[in-house]
């Protein structure tokens, strides 16, 4: 007879309460698609569903919430406040729940479980490479994916633990997260066998003035690759880029296919200019050097192979002296 009188002052309201344990997940899921995408049609895309489905479940869990988390129209798609509020804590909770099957694997026995590793494009050195090699010869029975993406995509994803650990640039320091110098590259501009500056020697910058040219996306004053912008700028190149890309294999493509000159790390061109389809241009002396950092997540629960892979590539920088890290001149 109690029951009916006794209430906890603790307890929930009735709407809350409700969506605590009423909210779709799926509904959850395709909102952080969609907020990532911005784009709804990106969304479908991604998702392999309808638009219509999409647009459908964005207007349930708005009816969910109880607002509107989306301002769009035919030029513009904006997250509301209560929107950007609920897809950040959205990615906190899938970042938590894709850790789980690699958690629940147990705690005995070989080292097994997967690694999602999310590095920039050029990231190319020895050190990483070691890492790899030994990590799978302690632990063959784990499994590993290696993602491309910008240097701030890498650095978002190891943010909300959808990456087991990062290699990147780093444009600005996020304090929730933790940095080490794996090495420093350094750039030089490039042709291809068919410029008109190609087999040229003892040239100086103002050969460079004018010329059309290609890069990367992060190659701007305000990104990661800013003393690349500045060293554009100090040669006066053509101002409107012909072709950029995220991809360093895709910017060499378009240097050796003689669309413009650009900027290649000089470990990485040295086989290229070797093999002839690329010719080193200057600065000679003094080249941009750029920094590449190994991004971890304090507050992310790894499982053992993470953990082991992660490990391994902090001995291989520990062992190797700084000047041994240092690429390029």
């Amino acid at each position: 007879m109690g029951i009916d009188i006794i209430a906890s002052e603790n307890a929930l309201p009735p709407r809350a309460d409700k969506l605590v344990f009423d909210l779709d997940w799926n509904l959850l899921r395709t909102f952080v698609v969609i907020a990532e995408g911005k784009s709804i049609t990106r969304a479908a895309e991604r998702l392999a569903l309808k638009q219509p489905s999409v647009s459908n479940a964005l207007k349930r869990l708005e009816d969910r919430i109880g607002t509107r988390l989306v301002d769009r129209d035919a030029t513009r798609f904006e997250l509301t406040e209560a929107g950007l509020m609920l897809y950040e804590q959205a990615v906190e909770v899938f970042g938590t729940i894709s850790q789980l099957p690699d958690l629940m694997q147990g705690t005995a026995g070989a080292v097994t479980g997967h690694v999602s590793i999310a590095l920039a494009s050029h990231v190319v050195s020895p050190i990483f490479d070691r890492a790899l090699s030994g990590f799978h010869k302690a632990h063959p029975r784990a499994n590993l994916t290696i993602s491309v993406a910008e240097s701030l995509e890498v650095v978002q994803r190891v943010r909300e633990r959808r990456a087991s650990f990062g290699i990147c640039l780093m444009r600005e320091r996020d304090p929730a997260l933790s940095y080490t110098m794996v090495y420093r590259e350094h750039f030089g501009f490039f042709c291809g066998p068919g410029h008109r500056l190609y087999g040229r020697k003892n040239l100086t910058l103002a050969d460079l003035r004018e010329e059309s040219s290609v890069s990367f996306q992060t190659d701007n004053i305000s990104d990661a690759l800013r003393p690349v912008a500045l060293l554009r700028s100090e040669a006066k190149l053509r101002g409107n880029v012909v072709g950029v890309s995220s991809s360093l294999e895709e910017v060499r493509r378009m240097i050796v296919a003689g669309l413009g000159i650009g900027p290649l790390p000089l470990h990485v061109a040295r086989r290229d200019v070797d093999d002839g389809l690329l010719w080193r241009l200057p600065p000679y002396d003094n080249p941009p050097a750029v920094d590449i950092y190994l991004v971890t997540n304090p507050e992310k629960r790894m499982n053992r192979a993470e953990k082991a892979l992660v490990e391994a590539l902090e001995a291989e920088i520990a062992a190797t002296p700084v000047e041994e890290r240092i690429y390029g001149p």
